[in-house]
């Protein structure tokens, strides 16, 4: 997720008593112990910080997890989490982003739909939750779940009420892995845009979406700019290794400047569809416009830091799963025959380093297709109408709507697309979904969902969409 979900993406985008803002700081927590002492006498956790804000509890904590679920006796490592408490008698939507964990206050959108508590876990192998020395072998989507699974076994106890995953891009993935292995610990699933690569190796889909995205005078200049990047390749390459020596930045994993920028050209048009909207398409250059003004335009929507070392090293972990189990997408580019030098590269294992071995789990993404057809329950997918991620969605079982399983569209929508976007009618009936399944549906919504909305008002601060990192078209 590039620079909005700006992962979610990406990303973690977002009826009742008492909101955030309305009550004193602590007021939630007054009458009952002291939450962070609670938390505390659960083995293997440690406090690391409190951060105050007005009518919650904010903390980081790390909790003891073991390197390998399979073999606890092989070693543990910490893992942080955050833990936004309301009170224990709300529900609590436990929310990852599938990769580092933000340590400043936020709440995800089912937190403020039903009021509640929010426990957001580092996905493991982001540092610092990586076990050192960092045995990839396991970073697997099992291993994953199994760390939510323990966590939420331990957490439990404390918050008794009905609990919701949830998460965007990767996190939104995540949330549905957890389910698939553990399902009966939540009572529902929230994902938003989560990708879907069942079969790795057959990515028509991303064609014929890129083809039809948008408008047609929008998409013929966004390949005309693409191509020109690459007619220029020579003379902004040489700017771009001028930058980068300028700012520390080093090309080693992916080889040099010149793969790195073949690599950030390539990104550019799924990254604009990714990140903007239609209404964006007036920012997109002429042909023949400056060399300085093409440099900006691929910078902004790309982002040269990306494919330098400094740019792949965080997400290491990701790639590295990507390659493995994930999948990634591929597409066609007719448009620029002849200007493409480096044929394969544009795939996780260039992201790599290559003392990490490798190899790709064709069967992990179909089990979990599979599972999501024919077993889940209580689960939403939201997904962005012109999201190229939403080209290869999880895909619903012909009984999906008596297992209280939807999929929904946001019209216009981009990688950041939530439940507020949604058409009137699923809007209200995703809310109340979401409110039913954390046993807090007011009587008149179970009624009539047209009238269900979120429990919690809204918090300028603690609601404001995330801002992602620049990144790749190969990261969700």
């Amino acid at each position: 997720m590039r620079k909005a979900l700006r992962w979610l993406p990406a990303f973690a985008v977002l009826i009742g008593t008492v909101g955030a803002g309305t009550a004193p700081a602590g007021a939630a927590t007054a009458a009952e112990p002291d939450i962070k002492e609670r938390v505390l006498k659960i083995p293997g956790m440690s406090f690391v910080e409190e951060k105050p804000y007005e009518g919650y509890r904010y903390l980081v904590f790390t909790y003891d997890q073991p390197v390998d679920h399979r073999h606890p006796s092989k070693g543990t490592f910490k893992q942080r989490f955050t833990l936004l408490n309301k009170s224990t008698d709300r529900p609590t939507v436990f929310f990852t982003s599938g990769y580092n964990v933000s340590t400043t206050p936020s709440r995800s959108e089912p937190t403020r739909i039903v009021d509640g508590n929010q426990v957001s876990l580092e996905y493991r192998y982001f540092t610092p939750s990586r076990p050192q020395p960092a045995d990839w072998s396991k970073l697997d989507i099992r291993q994953a779940a199994d760390d939510q699974h323990r966590l939420y076994k331990a957490l439990k106890p404390i918050y008794t009420k009905n609990w919701l995953a949830t998460g965007g891009s990767k996190g939104g993935m995540t949330a549905t892995y957890f389910r698939r292995f553990h399902p009966d610990d939540m009572d529902g699933t929230v994902a938003y845009v989560a990708p879907n690569d069942v079969n790795n190796k057959e990515d028509s889909a991303y064609d014929r979406f890129l083809a039809g995205v948008g408008d047609k005078a929008c998409r013929t200049q966004l390949n005309s700019v693409q191509r020109e990047s690459l007619v220029r390749r020579d003379e902004i390459v040489a700017r771009y290794q001028k930058w980068a020596d300028a700012n520390g930045r080093t090309f080693k994993v992916v080889g040099s400047a010149d793969k790195a920028y073949e690599n950030v050209v390539l990104d550019l048009i799924w990254a604009f569809w990714q990140y903007h909207l239609q209404s964006d398409c007036a920012t997109v250059p002429a042909t023949n416009a400056s060399t300085d003004e093409l440099y900006k335009f691929v910078d902004t929507i790309s982002g040269f830091d990306a494919y330098t070392d400094q740019g792949l090293e965080k997400y290491t972990p990701y790639y590295y799963q990507a390659g493995t189990q994930l999948g990634s997408p591929s597409f066609k580019s007719p448009h620029l025959k002849g200007l493409l030098r480096y044929p394969g590269i544009y795939q996780p294992r260039s992201y790599v380093p290559r003392d990490i071995p490798m190899k790709f789990q064709p069967g992990a993404m179909r089990d979990v297709d599979r599972w999501v057809r024919n077993d889940s329950e209580r689960m939403l997918f939201v997904y962005g109408q012109n999201d190229p991620w939403g080209a290869e969605p999880f895909r619903l079982g012909r009984d999906a709507a008596e297992r209280h399983d939807y999929r929904f569209y946001a019209p216009g929508g981009n990688h950041g697309s939530n439940i507020a976007q949604l058409v009137a009618d699923q809007r209200a009936k995703a809310t109340a979904e979401v409110l039913d399944w954390a046993g807090v549906a007011p009587a008149a919504v179970k009624k009539d969902a047209k009238l269900a909305k979120p429990l919690a008002p809204y918090d300028a601060k603690l609601d404001r969409p995330q801002t992602l990192d620049r990144q790749q078209t190969l990261r969700p």
